[in-house]
């Protein structure tokens, strides 16, 4: 289950690492793998393009106290959460 996450950052680097030091509770919680990307024209905008291992644990995180938690620790300021269906994959 992709979920795509925009966050607005104060700091990248205080960010990071909270990031780094969450692998555990996010594990646990269902997430399988991430990309973090940054915009080119604001470096305070990140996307993140995280693989849940179902629907419901992704919600269930995005909606969790210790999400918020983090968010706040970290320094985000804004954050949307999309939760996406693959309708297609294709190279060219």
């Amino acid at each position: 289950m992709p979920v795509l996450s925009i966050l607005k950052v104060e700091d990248y680097a205080r960010w990071k690492s909270d990031w780094d030091s969450s692998v555990d509770m996010r594990k646990a919680s269902g997430q399988k793998s991430y990309q973090i990307f940054r915009t080119v024209d604001d470096p305070h905008t990140l996307v993140l393009f995280i693989e849940w291992d179902s629907l419901d644990n992704a919600r269930r995180f995005v909606q969790s106290e210790e999400l918020r938690e983090a968010l706040q620790r970290s320094g985000v300021s804004q954050i949307e959460n999309y939760f996406l269906e693959e309708l297609e994959k294709g190279t060219i």
